[in-house]
């Protein structure tokens, strides 16, 4: 085999190196032919034309994130807000997304950041603190809608941070330390408020009870003096009888008896040291002789009977 043979097959053996291509799993790769695109290599073993076919992009097929670069953003209400933003997306149509747009992923930043301004800062700063789900759906139908002829589609838009100024987070803090403090305010005094009531309803209750302890006690009392009337009456009426029936002697016999309970006790007292009798003796003396005189009379008309 001479030179000549040989330098050709080392040529077709290049020839052939050259249009062999490996295109990897999750991506694909756009072949132009003679400067057109012509074909979409898929994953696995293709064999291309060299010097007439060439491989013009490599596209990735997996989902993809893009980093949002933090953005300062007015609100309506004119306060400066940073805020940091990621965007999942995946290429449906490698075509498009190689001939459609020159550089696909500086258009999506452009994009998502344009409309990043826009959403949020037709919004209270309120609002932009409190509604990111709701900032994050409008991007999200926004930019995929707009992104629809690049052969993209936008999985998902969020919002990573949001960074309110300095002043205002501060006046936030304080803003939540104050509500704090009111809820907490609010809650003593509430239960100060349960207390006063219980205890009112108790010195009330206690009040009713010794109110109706003070009436039975009352009627208890009334009832004691009733029966004590009564008995003070028949015992009355028992004196008068006896009186009716034997005369003065029985008038003199109790004067007597209570004569001589009224001396007993006089002398039985602790703090009596002396006692004087406004009474002279002899009156004294003959009142005792004539309890003895009844006592006798007494017992004479007991043995007479």
């Amino acid at each position: 085999m001479g030179p000549l043979m040989v330098m050709i097959l080392a040529a077709v053996a290049v020839f052939l190196l050259l249009g062999v291509r490996v295109v990897r799993q999750g991506h694909v790769y756009t072949i132009e032919r003679l400067g057109k695109f012509t074909l979409a290599a898929q994953p696995g073993l293709h064999l291309i034309i060299p010097f007439v076919d060439r491989v013009g992009h490599k596209v990735n097929m997996m989902e993809q994130v893009l980093d949002i670069p933090g953005q300062e953003i007015i609100t309506r209400d004119n306060a400066m807000v940073g805020v940091d933003a990621v965007v999942f997306f995946q290429v449906l149509d490698p075509g498009k997304a190689a001939y459609e747009v020159s550089n696909l992923y500086v258009a999506i930043m452009q994009l998502t950041t344009t409309n990043l301004r826009t959403v949020m800062g037709s919004m209270d700063l309120d609002e932009t603190l409190s509604k990111r789900d709701e900032i994050n759906a409008k991007l999200l139908q926004v930019i995929d809608h707009a992104t629809e002829p690049w052969g993209i589609k936008i999985t998902r838009i969020e919002i990573k941070d949001i960074r309110p100024p300095a002043d205002i987070s501060n006046a936030m803090a304080r803003q939540m330390k104050a509500e704090r403090e009111k809820r907490a305010q609010i809650l003593e005094a509430e239960g100060l408020r349960a207390s006063e009531i219980l205890r009112a309803e108790g010195e009330k209750q206690a009040q009713i009870l010794s109110a109706e302890g003070r009436k039975e006690a009352a009627f208890r009392d009334a009832e004691a003096r009733e029966r004590a009337a009564a008995a003070e009456a028949q015992a009355t009426r028992v004196v008068s009888e006896a009186i009716a029936g034997s005369g003065s002697q029985a008038l003199n016999y109790f004067i007597a008896q209570k004569y001589t309970e009224a001396v007993s006790q006089f002398a039985t007292s602790p703090n009596a040291k002396t006692i004087l009798f406004p009474v002279e003796a002899t009156q004294l003396i003959g009142t005792v002789g004539g309890i003895g005189e009844l006592v006798k009379d007494a017992l004479g008309e007991g043995a007479k009977k």
